[in-house]
């Protein structure tokens, strides 16, 4: 007999949940969360989850830690409620930067968040374009990582005028390998800034590689938060003779400055996807691109057994 689907979500983001869900056909499922008068979170199901297959959708956006500690309860919960398998799905794992020892007396925060689901009582996890991809390996339960850049793939080539002049830039050399990739599948060449991060909110240009003169920019990274690696790379872009600066994130998380800052400089569009819900001011310059149908997917095969891995073959 085979185990029923159940989606559920936390409150991080209710409209991807919701997508989701629709997408797959099902409902999504009954839960509440409350706060308690000291600060403490009550999480409780509505529904019987008993052999249930039960996905639950959060994303660890801001207030970071109420959506960690949301999304935990939630995990012990179905495994104390009989559930056969649960599945964390995580669009956004923010702790993602912290991968490594890179300072004294510091946390590899990436490995204890992997550790406190798993404590938990997941049993998989999905979850899409993390910052470090070396976190998968922080997880001991099979981890599914999803791609963003088939749909910022299908965004440039749908809204960039003469596609055929532009070049994909990594704002920074990490993100080498993520353009490199996207520049493949476009058929597009590739260009690198050097960059030095002087703050967590402030960075400085230190020279480009590549040519991009007279041609379109198309910046591609991971996230999007203060923006300030964004606007640094613009303004380095443009000085360097590019005629256009387009950019596509896989997470818009907008924090701070982050809006203001995107208004002023001279890029065209930003696009990021709905892993994190938009709550910044609206701007013109902003879009946001659906990953819904592709989490669908990846959970619709899980749930049958089938391989994730082809939906990028």
């Amino acid at each position: 007999m085979e185990r029923p689907l159940m989606v559920f979500s936390g409150q991080s983001n209710l409209p991807l949940a919701q997508e989701i869900a629709d997408n797959l056909g099902v409902p999504l499922g009954k839960s509440i969360t409350e706060r308690f008068a000291n600060d403490c979170l009550f999480v409780r199901y509505e529904q019987s989850l008993r052999e249930g297959d039960i996905f639950i959708i959060q994303s660890l956006t801001p207030p970071v830690q109420d959506h960690l500690v949301e999304l935990l309860m939630m995990i012990d919960a179905a495994k104390s409620s009989s559930a056969a398998r649960v599945t964390a799905v995580i669009p956004y794992y923010s702790y993602a930067r912290s991968d490594k020892k890179d300072a004294p007396r510091i946390s590899i925060a990436a490995r204890l968040v992997a550790d406190l689901i798993q404590a938990a009582g997941a049993d998989r996890v999905l979850t899409m374009t993390l910052h470090s991809a070396q976190v998968h390996g922080f997880f001991k339960v099979p981890v599914d990582h999803l791609s963003a850049e088939p749909v910022i793939a299908n965004y440039f080539a749908t809204r960039v005028e003469k596609l055929e002049n532009a070049v994909v830039v990594a704002p920074d050399a990490g993100d080498l390998k993520r353009a490199s990739s996207l520049a493949r599948r476009l058929a597009l060449p590739i260009a690198f800034i050097d960059k030095q991060r002087l703050s967590d909110t402030e960075v400085t240009s230190r020279g480009l590689v590549g040519d991009v003169r007279g041609k379109t920019a198309l910046v591609i990274d991971d996230e999007v938060s203060t923006a300030g690696t964004l606007v640094q790379a613009a303004e380095s872009l443009v000085q360097n003779g590019a005629q256009a600066v387009y950019a596509a994130f896989t997470h818009g998380v907008y924090v701070g400055p982050a809006i203001d800052r995107i208004d002023k400089a001279p890029i065209v569009e930003v696009a990021a996807t709905n892993t994190c819900t938009y709550k910044a001011r609206p701007s013109s310059k902003i879009k946001q691109l659906s990953v819904g149908p592709l989490f669908a997917e990846a959970i619709w095969r899980i749930h049958r057994g089938e391989s994730v891995s082809s939906l990028f073959t």
